[in-house]
């Protein structure tokens, strides 16, 4: 089991697949009664089906189509990357202290990536995959020849956005920003694991604080800011109020504060045409727009998510009268 979480560390994480030589206890097959039965005993201790089929997905391997053949065949056999035992000590685990199953096992799936997460990042959430949508299908390129394009992700966390865009527009120039070098430190390694760290500048800094270099030459600004009021936080679910940064979430009094802090300066920051994208809470699309509309931005646009709430805006810093564009292929 030592290669599993400790107990008395609760923030430990499981390997990482590929990462660490597994021993033959640590995986087999099992037939899919077994199985049922193992999981019907575990969801009787609490938690939810979806929640412990991801961690039998993410830590043992069988993916979501696998198990519903269990479902559909449970006389067969099945491969599992590691042993039940060690799957049940990281769902126990995440019972008894709430702490998220991502950090237990040390990977989230987002968009078509696997990136690492852990204590003190934000584990990046499915709505946020829709930044990355955005910026493909609103994202100009100028006509005329210019330099790569060159985009800021303003509150990087895990680096899935720095990451999405690096992958999306590999001719760019990329820079990824944080107040936190745990951030950053948890970025760099995204950035490495799909090979794109040295297309992408890393830097510590409070929102604006140390970019005055960049001041005219972004076309493209992402940012995923701390936006919950903080009379709400008391109300999240435990697995996120008791582990995830508050740095990352907490947004002020009107959730609003980090949200003011990007938009004061961001025209600063664009260079002619160029494009902000930044998401919200759920509530707060009208007052983001008249931030932007406040500052001078134009063609400010509310966007929805999955769920087809209002929770992205974007806008532009004015073209250059004359300036013709036409979005990426």
């Amino acid at each position: 089991m030592e290669n599993f979480v400790d107990q008395s560390q609760p923030d430990a994480l499981f390997p990482l697949k590929g990462d660490a030589a597994r021993g033959p206890s640590a995986a087999g097959t099992i037939r899919g009664d077994e199985l049922l039965v193992w999981r019907r005993a575990l969801l009787r201790r609490g938690g939810g089906a979806v929640d412990l089929d991801w961690l039998l997905e993410m830590a043992g391997g069988l993916s979501w189509s696998q198990m519903q053949s269990v479902f559909l065949h449970p006389e067969r056999s099945y491969r599992l990357d590691t042993s039940l035992e060690a799957i049940e000590t990281l769902w126990n685990h995440h019972l008894q202290t709430d702490v998220p199953l991502q950090y237990l096992v040390g990977l989230c799936p987002w968009r078509d990536l696997e990136l690492e997460v852990g204590p003190g990042v934000l584990i990046p959430r499915q709505e946020t995959e829709l930044l990355v949508e955005l910026a493909l299908s609103l994202m100009p390129a100028a006509v005329h020849p210019r330099p790569p394009l060159v985009w800021l992700d303003l509150g990087t966390g895990s680096g899935c956005l720095a990451v999405a865009l690096a992958l999306a527009f590999p001719e760019s120039s990329g820079w990824a920003v944080d107040c936190s070098d745990l951030a950053l430190a948890r970025a760099e390694t995204n950035l490495e694991r799909y090979g794109c760290r040295n297309s992408v500048r890393l830097l510590q800094s409070h929102w604006w604080q140390c970019l005055d270099v960049l001041q005219g030459q972004l076309d493209l600004i992402v940012t995923n800011p701390p936006y919950i009021p903080t009379s709400l936080l008391a109300n999240l679910d435990p697995v996120v109020r008791q582990h995830e940064p508050l740095l990352a979430l907490d947004g002020g009094e009107d959730g609003l504060d980090s949200i003011r802090s990007v938009v004061a300066e961001a025209k600063t920051y664009l260079a002619p045409g160029g494009l902000l994208l930044m998401e919200h809470h759920h509530d707060q699309s009208n007052a983001v727009i008249d931030l932007l509309v406040s500052v001078g931005l134009s063609q400010p646009q509310s966007h929805r998510d999955l769920e087809g709430i209002l929770r992205f805006v974007s806008a532009r810093q004015v073209a250059i009268p004359g300036m013709q564009f036409s979005p990426f292929p």
